[in-house]
């Protein structure tokens, strides 16, 4: 399937999408598209609802109203109910009728992964563990064939997989290290890896770069744009760190209080006044 942009397929799609917790509006009616094998920025102030358009994507929260597709398909769809009907501040009101809501392991299973702003790696396991316990994601045996031994042609394949990734990623030498050892920059990588073990077609990446200093964020926009290629994704990306945002993607979205203000290139984006007010700074 294709799009109109450069003919590519719309990976991810989120349609008027609002998010709103009793009276406040966290996310207002936002529209964001995701083309297959993008790198997509989504940036603005703290508690601009960035975070919050993750967390619907991958079904922590259903959201209030509006729409999200993945692959063309939807994902997951609400609309105002209960005391929402009457509580709901944000707009295209009245536009869904039907509610899908999906739990985060299902969308997983459906390719969406994603990593967190606060590292949340077994710290006690090694590298290997960690990696291996995302594959169970994809297992098939049921928890019979588990308890009873019986899937060991399973396990096998996923123990394979996990040191493939292992390899392809650079990591084999830490393979034996538990997690809370390594550097700070390496556990950023290996919290990609793990996500990545999930078999992704989209991949979530929450403010990767925080707590770097620059040769950890020259490193990690290196590692980003290999596994973008490597693995054949599409990249949603949240992240604080401007030279990270603007020397990786080809897109960005800036939120405001909920609400997208602006959209384009990095170059376009850079020179946008409403941003410009609202995030990346005024001069005196």
């Amino acid at each position: 399937m294709h799009d109109n942009n450069g003919m590519k397929n719309n990976v991810l799609k989120m349609e008027n999408t609002s998010m709103q917790f009793g009276g406040v509006l966290a996310l207002n009616n936002l529209n964001l598209d995701v083309y297959e094998g993008e790198i997509v920025g989504l940036i603005g102030p703290n508690g601009a609802g960035k975070t919050t358009a993750f967390n619907v994507v991958t079904g922590v929260y259903p959201p209030t109203n509006g729409a999200v597709y993945l692959d063309r398909e939807i994902l997951v769809e609400n609309y105002p109910q209960g005391k929402m009907k009457e509580l709901y501040s944000g707009e295209s009101k009245g536009k869904y009728t039907v509610a899908k809501v999906l739990t985060p392991d299902r969308i997983t299973k459906l390719r969406v992964a994603r990593t967190f702003q606060n590292i949340r790696l077994f710290k006690d396991l090694t590298v290997y563990e960690n990696v291996l316990i995302a594959q169970h994601v994809k297992q098939k045996s049921n928890w019979l064939f588990a308890s009873l031994m019986m899937n060991h042609k399973e396990e096998k394949a996923m123990r394979e997989e996990a040191m493939r990734l292992l390899e392809i990623l650079d990591l084999v030498d830490v393979k034996e290290k538990t997690a809370s050892s390594l550097p700070y920059g390496q556990q950023r990588h290996i919290e990609i890896a793990r996500a990545l073990a999930t078999d992704p077609k989209l991949l979530l990446l929450d403010e990767p770069a925080a707590g770097m200093n620059p040769q950890e964020s020259d490193e990690l926009m290196h590692f980003i744009g290999r596994i973008r290629k490597d693995f054949g994704l599409s990249i949603l990306m949240i992240e604080h760190h401007m030279q990270v945002v603007m020397g990786i993607c080809e897109r960005i979205y800036v939120l405001d209080y909920g609400k997208l203000i602006a959209e384009g290139s990095p170059k376009e984006i850079q020179s946008n006044k409403k941003v410009i007010e609202a995030y990346l700074g005024v001069d005196d």
